[in-house]
């Protein structure tokens, strides 16, 4: 049976302290859908600084025993100049090294090469995905979709230190190339993936699997529960479990109907602070619609996506 064939580019932070772990799941969660081909791998400075990404994301591989899959690094910082700091505590970096090249120039190389077969599933800030539309517009005609794990909007997030989803927040002026470059794009957001919650009783099952992964995955995941209850004392919805937003985005590439798609016409505030990264949907309901320049999620079947996620993260 023919497979979706994906470039995925992450800000993988899995495996360093204090840092979200969905992109490592994700990542795992292409590896294990038998529907998908991983192809390539670029990183980009977001929920850590892009060296850590791209050196846990050889990690990661290997201990998936996947080292075959090639990981290139990109973007070290947004279009205009925010960046991550390199985190304190990790263990000394292992011997493997990258593969040569630059994220966005790859990107543009394998979509170019391959017309209207190759997704791209962009899970951190879109700093290399809007780099590579910048060095070649026709990408957006070449690629077969995009699907980005980011924004919300129906609702909002709450925070007025971070008024944008994260990844949007990040790089808002990527992400407006992004939606003004004519690609076929789809979002999958807070409105959804906040929904999608892996638990403590999860991760003891995780671990309780005699997988090197999933030990690792269970310790990881109990670490970032911890974190985020410290981090949102007043939210109850962050004790005693994390929402898996990455691995959504991954999982709709090959089962599209676990969410509900809403054609509308997004813009992003590129501006701040006080709106840096807010994404306003038009869900082309006035009298005076626009064209719609994207799909976004706006339901979820939990329970179906949870059962397939925990069901290959047994399979690891």
């Amino acid at each position: 049976m023919p497979t979706t064939r994906v470039l995925l580019d992450t800000d993988l932070a899995m495996g360093a302290p204090g840092s979200d772990i969905d992109d490592g799941f994700a990542l795992a969660l292409a590896l294990a859908d038998p529907e998908l081909t991983v192809e390539l791998v670029t990183t980009v400075s977001g929920n850590t600084d892009v060296e850590t990404a791209t050196r846990l994301t050889l990690e990661l591989l290997d201990r998936l025993g996947r080292s075959d899959v090639p990981v290139v690094k990109g973007a070290s910082q947004a279009l205009r100049g925010w960046r991550r700091d390199p985190p304190g505590g990790l263990p000394p970096a292992g011997s493997r090294t990258p593969a040569p090249g630059y994220a966005a120039v790859r990107l543009v190389e394998e979509v170019m090469a391959s017309p209207g077969a190759l997704t791209i599933v962009a899970i951190g800030p879109l700093t290399n995905v809007a780099l590579a539309l910048a060095l070649e517009p026709a990408l957006a005609e070449r690629v077969r979709q995009i699907v980005v794990m980011g924004g919300v909007f129906l609702q909002h997030t709450n925070r007025s230190s971070m008024p944008g989803e994260f990844n949007t927040w990040a790089d808002p002026d990527a992400t407006a190339i992004v939606l003004a470059s004519g690609a076929p794009l789809r979002f999958v957001g807070l409105d959804v993936t906040l929904q999608v919650r892996l638990t403590r009783e999860d991760a003891a099952a995780m671990a309780s699997s005699g997988s090197d992964f999933g030990r690792f995955a269970a310790e990881c995941t109990q670490e970032w529960i911890d974190h985020v209850e410290r981090e949102h004392p007043g939210d109850a919805r962050e004790h005693g479990s994390c929402a898996l937003h990455d691995p959504l985005a991954v999982a709709v590439v090959s089962r599209p109907h676990l969410v509900t798609w809403q054609p509308a016409y997004v813009q992003v505030e590129t501006a701040g602070p006080l709106t840096r990264g807010v994404m306003v949907a038009d869900l082309l309901l006035g009298q005076h619609r626009p064209v719609p320049n994207c799909e976004i999620a706006t339901a979820v079947d939990t329970s179906a996506f949870l059962s397939l996620f925990l069901e290959r993260m047994r399979g690891l």
